[in-house]
């Protein structure tokens, strides 16, 4: 233990030093050492007695680093509620999105297949009228003719669905 004290003590200013320059912040650079301090002591029976102490202590370090620095990237950055404006915690309700988005999959499964598939390849696959006429081995004016009704009835389906939304929505009136 106390080789071991011997060791890594003198190191813990570089440490810090390396943990602030990957970090760019105090507070999560001590945090830093300190979970690498951790690690050390619980894992020195670990490590190669021919080994370097230094090297190992740098590489638990930098392991650390990274995969915080990966974690912050993928969860965003930690901001205090306080210092947050109210606005930014308003958004629009996904669910209805999603309900939308299934419908007009289920408008767009209606379609009939030919309809179907040249909607899919110049609005999906993004595709030109040319190049989904090739997949497809018809002409190009066939592509066009069917990509119209294709839209063409979509839009009536989403109509009709929003009639029939009005239709069941209670008209609400004022008493008094």
């Amino acid at each position: 233990m106390k080789d071991m004290m011997q060791l890594v003590e003198p190191l813990i200013p570089a440490l810090r030093r390396y943990a602030r320059a990957l970090m760019r912040d105090r507070s999560a650079a001590d945090d830093l050492v300190q979970d690498c301090l951790e690690r050390t002591i619980s894992r020195w029976n670990q490590r190669r007695p021919d080994g370097d102490a230094r090297t190992w202590i740098f590489t638990i370090l930098h392991n650390l680093a990274i995969n915080e620095l990966k974690r912050n990237s993928r969860r965003g950055r930690h901001l205090p509620i306080a210092d947050i404006d109210e606005t930014a915690f308003a958004s629009p309700a996904s669910q209805e999105d999603g309900l939308l988005q299934q419908d007009l999959l289920k408008r767009v499964a209606a379609l009939p297949e030919e309809q179907r598939s040249v909607l899919l390849l110049i609005s999906v696959e993004d595709l030109s009228y040319a190049e989904a006429a090739a997949v497809l081995g018809i002409p190009v004016g066939t592509v066009m003719s069917r990509l119209s009704r294709a839209r063409e009835r979509l839009l009536e389906a989403t109509n009709e669905a929003s009639a029939e939304t009005l239709k069941r929505t209670p008209i609400l009136r004022r008493v008094k």
